[in-house]
């Protein structure tokens, strides 16, 4: 006789255990996801769903409950347990409920009724949990202890939130930049041995929202988040605008030093709001040096640095290309700054006419420079001049030469250098010459133009001086002849 196997009229998932049975899980008998907790994913035990390991919550004082004793209303009611766990109960007196699952509890009460009621059929359920004490260490904003609070009721009551990783990282301020949210610990004590360390990635949650790595904390939880070892500035900028990022109208005290018109510590607030100090958005290193008052002409925006010290007081270095932003519009050179940044701004060995143009126009350089231009123009004095503007136009902006005492051919420019020397050069005048550094550099903040006088006006004012010194020689005389008439 042949064997015909029949066919199965519902699919079945099938689990095989080695060598002892066969077991055929229905799908069909899940009825709902579920979220997971820290056993879930510990590797042993095997995993448990939410609903078996609430019932391993273990109560405690502060702790309240509804304790429900079938055809005993009397004896039924809400409870708050007490510090050090005993509660007082009609007829049996003080119960120890500290450590017990609700389970155990109900056990326990019902022990104890049996003395003075026939089978008593007890039930014990968490109305609303104690607040939670957890401690938050590692790449944390503001690292230390935090008392979590659950929301709506426990068991099977709607709304059901325990406190997560996620909630106990955003009341420490949410992580730093430098925070390695992949492989972020938990740390939970047990009753005895070594506590028990469960691995969670919440870069997977914030990219996902897979609430499995959103882990369900217990009592006395710490939640570890290591450092990095390399920054991936889009990840970052990610992070930055999650869940995990500190708020945005938290003050930043950062400094910008190097190529910047005003070197020195500023403090950056995020935010649509406007206000001074506040910025459009997040906290960038474009902001920033902008608060400084934008580059200097000679600034190396491909070689800016953000300098971050960790929390462990590590430091390392990251690279930031902001010519790459300004070509191919990669925000994510723009860098998210915190608490503490340093910005380094180099000197360029070279810029290019057209890159010192392009750089005038960007949102990080200054509105205006000032250049002092003094001597023979129609308006000598301080000038404001768009950055990166040449020194014909400079000239210009003064009014240009005066015509008839100015010499044309060429002019004096004065800098501070960034040393603290001054330097003091011949610049040859053609207005009809591009920007260059030879006849028509771009003039920097502070920098002072002199025109000089032209060979024909000094010897007007050479003839002119000894002419006035004689004049006024003859009025002595006359004065001395006027008052002579009244002696």
């Amino acid at each position: 006789m042949r064997y015909v196997p029949q066919q199965l009229t519902r699919p079945v998932g099938v689990a095989v255990s080695l060598g002892v049975s066969l077991t055929l899980i229905c799908p069909g008998s899940i009825t709902r996801a579920q979220l997971p907790t820290f056993e879930d994913l510990q590797p042993q035990p095997p995993p448990r769903s939410l609903a078996q390991s609430q019932t391993d919550y273990t109560l405690g004082g502060g702790d309240r409950i509804r304790l429900d004793i079938l055809e005993v209303p009397q004896y039924s009611g809400d409870y708050q347990i007490p510090p050090g766990g005993s509660l007082t109960l009609p007829l049996i007196g003080s119960v120890s409920l500290e450590g017990l699952t609700e389970q155990q509890a109900a056990q326990v009460i019902s022990a104890r009724y049996q003395s003075v009621l026939k089978r008593p059929l007890v039930t014990v359920t968490l109305l609303s949990p104690r607040p939670f004490n957890v401690s938050v260490s590692g790449e944390a904003n503001r690292p230390g202890a935090y008392t979590l609070s659950f929301t709506g009721g426990v068991g099977d009551a709607p709304g059901v939130q325990y406190p997560t990783v996620t909630q106990a990282i955003q009341q420490a301020g949410g992580v730093t930049l430098s925070a390695d949210i992949r492989n972020v610990q938990v740390r939970r004590r047990q009753q005895f041995g070594s506590p028990a360390v469960s691995t969670v990635n919440l870069w997977e949650f914030v990219q996902t929202g897979n609430p499995r790595q959103n882990l369900l904390l217990r009592d006395g939880d710490t939640v570890f988040v290591p450092i990095l070892t390399n920054v991936n500035l889009a990840e970052a900028r990610q992070i930055a605008t999650s869940s995990l990022a500190p708020d945005p109208e938290e003050p930043l005290t950062v400094a910008v030093v190097g190529q910047v018109n005003r070197p020195g510590t500023y403090t950056i607030i995020g935010g649509n709001t406007g206000s001074d100090g506040r910025t459009l958005g997040l906290p960038t290193i474009s902001r920033a040096i902008q608060r400084a008052g934008g580059i200097k002409p000679m600034a190396d925006i491909r070689q800016i640095s953000v300098r971050r010290v960790t929390k462990t007081g590590a430091e390392y270095t990251i690279p930031v290309n902001l010519w790459q932003l300004l070509q191919m519009g990669d925000f994510k050179q723009d860098t998210v700054l915190q608490e503490g940044d340093t910005i380094i701004v180099p000197t360029a060995s070279e810029v290019s006419p057209a890159e010192a143009t392009e750089l005038a126009t960007a949102s990080f350089s200054p509105d205006t420079i000032q250049v002092s231009v003094v001597g023979e123009v129609t308006r000598p004095g301080l000038v404001e001049v768009p950055p990166n503007t040449p020194l014909n136009q400079a000239l210009l902006a003064s009014g240009g030469f005066d015509q008839k005492r100015a010499r044309k051919s060429s002019v004096e420019l004065i800098r501070l250098n960034p040393d603290g020397t001054v330097s003091k050069q011949t610049i040859p005048i053609d207005f009809a010459q591009g920007i260059n550094e030879q006849s028509n550099p771009i003039v920097r903040n502070n920098d002072i133009i002199v025109v000089n006088r032209s060979g024909v006006a000094r010897i007007a004012d050479t003839i002119e001086t000894p002419l006035t010194a004689v004049g006024g020689i003859f009025n002595v005389f006359r004065l001395f002849e006027f008052l002579g008439g009244f002696f």
